[in-house]
């Protein structure tokens, strides 16, 4: 029988989703200090200063998060005295300064609100880390209780991010339905699996309908029902599975542990992590491609040639040479995907050389597409 507490994540979401700051903040303190990125809060700062005037809320200040989500970020900002005197920490950017900030959060026992300024991932609302070395190489996960106490979605401040990173996050978000299907394949799934699978499903959908539409709307900075639809995919539907498929931790048996959120396109990210020429690459634009090299490495056809399509239209890599990567790198990718926990829970027990002939077979097709 499980001892579980369920927590999923609760969100505001609106251009003027931080009127509800002081109100939803207010049973945990009156001191919150904001970290996040540099740009990020140069963005969000005055909406953020304006929401909390004339109400109990005091800000005490704006620390920049280091710029990577690493231990020693953390573990400086934990040193921070407007850290130690806060009640609260306000995370404000992307998925790298939520991460860090929600470790930073578990360490110091205090509560944690996340406020992306950019729909790149899910990091605002889920309850793991991806943490990484300081030469910016996938490292570790780090596992937290419960997600953030909620997440502030401002669209108007997303519609005015860089849709080089919407544009990523769609490729990000690309992956969760098919991930979560081929790693939830042939389990005997319990409740909470099964909600996140359930809700996987609709994780695609809504980008092949509306993400054209949204990032036209991005690029002219236009809150617009299909902007919002995507967003609210790319942070919250995807948010919220993965803290239905993640189930790791110290206190349980290992037969009880599960990690069904991501597969085998994200160990195509992280093997590139070691390739200095994909640095110049984003998560999610690596991600994409991971998606087409799954469905390949799974035989689905009808669905790989769906996303190709789909990627093209986009501008979404379906080649090596869109994230500078070689034949000659596949080696090095492999060795480091079947190192992760990915590999550990797909289905039956992946193999390295159908790994790299699936990502050498997408290669040769996306080239015939181009």
């Amino acid at each position: 029988m499980s001892n579980q507490t369920i927590y999923l994540p609760n969100y505001t979401v609106g251009a003027d989703a931080y009127d509800k700051i002081a109100y939803i903040t207010a049973p945990y303190g009156k001191k919150a200090v904001v970290v996040g990125g540099k740009i990020a809060m140069s963005k969000a700062r005055q909406a953020l200063s304006d929401s909390v005037e004339h109400t109990a809320i005091t800000l005490l200040g704006f620390l920049w998060y280091g710029g990577n989500a690493t231990m020693e970020n953390v573990q400086r900002l934990q040193a921070d005295p407007l850290v130690q005197q806060a009640d609260m920490i306000f995370a404000v950017g992307g998925g790298r300064a939520c991460d860090t900030v929600k470790v930073l959060g578990a360490l110091l026992d205090k509560p944690v609100f996340t406020f992306p300024t950019l729909a790149s991932n899910c990091a605002a609302c889920t309850s793991l880390s991806v943490m990484y070395h300081d030469d910016g190489s996938f490292k570790d996960y780090a596992y937290q209780n419960h997600p953030p106490l909620h997440t502030f979605i401002n669209t108007q401040i997303i519609a005015e991010s860089p849709v080089s990173l919407f544009w990523a996050g769609i490729g990000d978000a690309l992956s969760k339905e098919y991930e979560v299907e081929y790693c939830c394949r042939d389990k005997q799934l319990s409740h909470l699996p099964q909600l996140g699978l359930g809700i996987a499903k609709t994780c695609t959908a809504p980008l092949l309908k509306h993400a054209k539409k949204a990032l036209a709307d991005c690029r002219n900075h236009q809150v617009s029902a299909e902007l919002e639809e995507v967003v609210l995919d790319i942070i919250m539907l995807t948010g919220i599975v993965s803290n239905c498929t993640v189930h790791i931790s110290d206190q349980i048996a290992p037969a009880d542990q599960y990690y069904y959120n991501s597969s085998l396109a994200h160990c195509v990210y992280y093997g590139s992590s070691l390739i200095p020429a994909c640095e110049s690459h984003l998560h999610g634009e690596i991600v994409a491609f991971g998606v087409l090299c799954l469905l390949k490495y799974d035989a689905n056809d009808t669905e790989f040639n769906r996303i190709l399509a789909f990627n093209k239209s986009l501008g979404l890599p379906i080649t090596l040479a869109d994230i500078s990567l070689t034949t000659d790198d596949l080696p090095i990718i492999a060795n480091k995907a079947a190192s992760v926990i990915e590999w550990r829970h797909a289905p039956s027990t992946p193999s390295k050389e159908k790994f790299i002939e699936a990502i050498v077979e997408t290669d040769r097709l996306g080239q015939l597409a181009k």
